[in-house]
């Protein structure tokens, strides 16, 4: 499964000089953790994240400390994105893997990240949109499953699928493989693993032996 099948590709983003205050309004309205930073023809530039409009932005409540704080009226904080964006901005391609995508977002303690294709955004991906795949329906990955494999195949009503929170088991109820079954059943593995929500694969190409009466 690559990024560009689980990505949303409707990006809300923000430029250079946009208003650090604004961004912030976005991301509170959208639910977003960060936006993209863009200008041009849409090239990344950096990212904005809910921190980093937060970053020093409240002023202490006086009544509930009991030192004298330092007067905020003092400090010159930046109003544009461009002075509180990140430019180490970690993305991925819409080609790649989903589960590369998922080591990145949890080692990399991300919440989101911008998918990219020669400088332009064309997407973005949350961990959000990465469990969505995880909590798909079992009969929906069955379907999918089934399909697929018919469609490769070209064997209809030959395979029985069977999905148990997303571990998929395959195995051929009838009719032989034209190629040889060590053949089939990697061909299978590797194309069911395409469907979004399968964790995990067993194939047998093989029609199970009838049992002597």
């Amino acid at each position: 499964m690559q990024t560009r099948d689980v990505m949303t590709r409707e990006v809300v983003s923000v430029g250079p000089d946009t208003s650090a205050k604004h961004a912030g309004e976005l991301m509170a309205e959208h639910g977003f953790a960060a936006l993209p930073v863009v200008e041009g023809d849409n090239r990344l530039i950096g990212m904005v994240g809910e921190a980093d409009v937060l970053r020093d932005r409240i002023p202490s409540d006086p009544r509930l400390h009991a030192r004298r704080d330092a007067e905020q009226s003092d400090v010159v904080l930046p109003l544009l994105v461009r002075g509180v964006m990140t430019t180490a901005v970690r993305s991925v391609e819409p080609h790649s893997d989903v589960a590369d995508l998922a080591r990145l977002l949890v080692d990399g303690h991300l919440r989101s990240v911008p998918v990219v294709e020669d400088g332009v955004v064309v997407g973005i991906v949350s961990r959000r949109d990465v469990l969505r795949t995880l909590v798909r329906p079992d009969d929906e990955i069955r379907a999918d499953v089934l399909r697929l494999i018919e469609g490769y195949t070209d064997d209809l009503g030959c395979w029985d699928v069977r999905v148990t929170d997303g571990v998929t088991t395959v195995h051929r109820a009838k009719g032989a493989p034209e190629v040889s079954r060590s053949v089939e059943e990697f061909a299978l593995r590797r194309l069911v693993r395409t469907v979004p929500g399968v964790v995990a694969v067993h194939v047998v190409s093989a029609v199970p032996a009838r049992t002597a009466s």
